[in-house]
């Protein structure tokens, strides 16, 4: 049953009807579930049954703050002409679009060509209605909001220093870095990025969070030296995301969920609330992790992007700030090249199309392909952080770009 007859359905007064059903919402269908703990999935030791449960309900792990929807849904109207046969090689061997979704644990596929969906694909239980995390394809979304704040004017400059926003910083590591350079991982503050190291920042930063004190995560992060001059390194850093995310919150006055939501989430048309982690009860947004939102609307949201930064008539993005938000800035030797929280493409063919994607570990993208007009979303329940996949995932994205019509 479709699921506006079905929520037309439930509504038990003309009352309701006529202010379509306003504070009716269907239980969240997988709220019931049991789930793992965060340390054992970074740990890398969930089962993928266990793995499927905990990714879908990631708000339960953390306090977190809701992303309000708007009312009217930006459409996403089906493909006359669905997806073709996918058939691509990789490492010798010939594959499937079902190999990709079978091998690399997928769980949730979206395809969008000039803005019409051509595959929609839920595997392991998923629905329309299931919330999957974003891991670090929140970092890419943070940076989105650096943009919409510099649009507003809340962030003067990107050469402004961090400390002029985020005072708390002064004399620490970030005490000479600009908010570009933190943008591009660039400040030179020392991190170490590896997720199954219990002594790692990354491990240190994660434990803070579960201690729940908010604000806990920003005066670690103002206790970490400096291993590098501003600007001359690029060091990948979920910790830098955190401090970009708070002062993005100290730029605009408000909570950063709430400023995702004025700025992109209602009035772009994203179909259903979001949830975002928090540093602690009303604490602080994790600005590099923790937002959780349905498929469609992370479609949503690479249409958004897609489209230069537009909702409706309104600009909320400088023009060209995608061209440079997804330009390379740097190389981290462990990560490959990186650029403004976004990840430039690294096949041939995505490189000439001047694809860039979000990425996030245990498998989580938001592929944007601005010459061929096509975006992917896709989640995975890998079992460990990184390296669980077996086919790479953008040869995969190039195939299926190809396949769209």
């Amino acid at each position: 049953m479709p699921r506006n007859l079905l929520q037309v359905l439930t509504c038990s007064s003309a009352l309701a009807l006529l202010t379509a059903c306003a504070g009716t919402s269907s239980p969240y269908p997988h709220a019931q579930e049991p789930i793992g703990d965060v340390q054992t999935m970074y740990d890398g030791k969930l089962s993928e049954k266990a793995a499927v449960s905990t990714f879908r309900n990631i708000d339960r792990l953390f306090p977190v703050r809701t992303i309000k929807a708007g009312g009217h849904p930006f459409p996403l109207p089906r493909s006359s002409q669905p997806l073709g046969p996918v058939a691509f090689d990789y490492e010798g061997k010939r594959y499937s679009l079902d190999d990709y979704v079978t091998l690399n644990r997928v769980t949730g596929l979206l395809v969008i060509k000039n803005g019409q969906v051509v595959t929609e694909r839920y595997e392991k239980g998923n629905t329309p209605d299931t919330r999957w995390m974003s891991m670090s394809v929140a970092k890419s979304i943070t940076s989105t909001l650096v943009g919409a704040a510099l649009q507003d004017g809340s962030i003067k400059s990107l050469d402004d220093k961090v400390t002029h926003y985020l005072p708390a910083l002064a004399g620490s590591g970030y005490d000479q870095a600009t908010v570009r350079q933190v943008l591009a991982m660039r400040s030179g503050v020392k991190w170490s990025e590896k997720y199954a190291d219990p002594t790692s920042d990354r491990r240190m930063m994660l434990k803070l969070q579960t201690e729940q004190v908010p604000g806990s995560a920003l005066k670690f992060m103002a206790s970490l030296p400096s291993a590098a001059p501003p600007g001359t390194r690029t060091n990948y850093s979920t910790g830098e995301t955190q401090v970009l995310g708070q002062l993005v919150s100290a730029a605009v006055g408000k909570p950063l969920a709430n400023y995702l939501s004025e700025k992109i989430w209602a009035p772009y048309g994203m179909q259903t609330d979001a949830n975002w982690w928090l540093d602690g009860p009303n604490g602080n947004e994790v600005g590099g992790s923790g937002i959780s939102a349905t498929l469609e609307d992370y479609g949503r949201f690479g249409q958004f992007v897609l489209s230069g930064g537009k909702a409706g008539d309104k600009q909320v993005l400088p023009k060209g700030w995608m061209s440079f938000a997804s330009a390379t800035t740097g190389t981290d030797p462990a990560y490959g090249d990186f650029a403004s929280m976004w990840w430039p493409a690294w096949t041939a063919a995505s490189k000439a199309d001047k694809a860039f994607t979000a990425a996030g570990i245990f498998g989580q993208f938001v592929y944007i392909n601005p010459t061929q007009n096509v975006v992917i979303v896709v989640w995975q329940a890998q079992t460990k952080a990184t390296g669980g996949e077996v086919i790479d995932d953008m040869v995969a994205f190039d195939a299926i770009t190809k396949a769209a019509k």
